[in-house]
């Protein structure tokens, strides 16, 4: 009997057997055509699970875009447009999503393309699709990590915890953006898409999703806490390297490869072992609860 999102997708698989959907083991669909590889990748957010009920519309709909950008910088590609799937709501909201809209479209430089409109909610979901190109072929994947390659981050984790807390707490200043409106790192991950073994976007949280990565490349991911950056208190380390929403880049480079990016090295990669993930030497004491899961 399935229970929850990984057994849901696991039962996908069956039916996913292009060659572009990668096993749906990866970011996007990466679909060859001709002398171009089109990326495509779809988010959704749904209210009361990805956003407060009472939050600016203009902030969901940023934030909707800026997720599915995320996955785009994952592959190392150039943004070509999008197609959005929009349940109405009142006029009022309705506006403050489109003017959101219109500054992340704007901002990411990926045009409107199409979609469709429903009535329904609450809760209300918006679903919204990213088509983009590679930049670099091969494309990056979670796979391709190996023994002796270095593991590393290209910013902190911990911020969105930090600015969901403030938005709880009525503060719609900078002190919640990191959580209402994070950025996608599209240049990062095109400098760095033919540089890299293995990477993919930190949005369930940072164990979790090097988890993900060394299940896919078949090895074990040693992490040293202490070298994670992380944007909370020191004392919300272990909070911050579960919590997600951070939209940073997780990849792994060669021993002898310089990062062609800012970033932070803060793990190896060691052959597979009894676990897919170690930190600070040990097998996670918690493993079950490494990062955010749909149940």
């Amino acid at each position: 009997m399935l229970s929850g999102e990984p057994a849901f997708i696991g039962s996908l698989r069956a039916l996913a057997t292009h060659p572009a959907a990668r096993g749906l083991a990866d970011d996007c669909a990466v679909l060859d055509l001709g002398d171009e590889t089109l990326i495509l990748t779809h988010d959704m957010m749904v209210e009361g699970i990805h956003y407060l009920p009472d939050q600016d519309m203009a902030d969901v709909a940023w934030k909707l875009v800026a997720t599915n950008m995320s996955d785009l910088a994952a592959k190392g590609a150039q943004p070509l447009g999008v197609l959005l799937g929009y349940m109405l709501g009142d006029d009022a909201k309705d506006a403050r999503f489109v003017a959101g809209l219109h500054e992340a479209l704007y901002h990411f430089n990926a045009p409107l393309l199409g979609g469709d409109t429903s009535s329904g909610g609450p809760p209300r979901s918006f679903g919204l699709t990213a088509i983009g190109k590679a930049t670099h072929r091969p494309v990056p994947s979670r796979a391709g990590a190996n023994a002796g390659d270095i593991l590393w981050i290209t910013g902190p984790v911990g911020g969105a915890m930090i600015g969901f807390e403030a938005l709880k707490a009525g503060d719609t200043s900078n002190a919640s953006r990191p959580y209402r409106r994070p950025d996608a790192l599209l240049a990062d991950g095109q400098a760095l898409a033919r540089h890299v073994t293995a990477m993919m976007d930190v949005s369930d949280g940072l164990l979790l999703d090097a988890t993900r990565l060394a299940h896919a490349s078949a090895v074990t991911i040693a992490i040293d806490s202490a070298r994670v950056p992380i944007a909370a208190p020191e004392a919300r380390r272990n909070e911050a390297m579960r919590w997600g929403d951070d939209y940073q880049l997780l990849f792994t480079l060669p021993p002898e490869t310089a990062c062609p990016v800012p970033a932070t090295p803060i793990g190896t990669v060691i052959p597979k072992g009894s676990a897919p993930l170690l930190l600070d030497g040990e097998e996670p004491a918690d493993k079950d609860h490494l990062g955010y899961l749909h149940r």
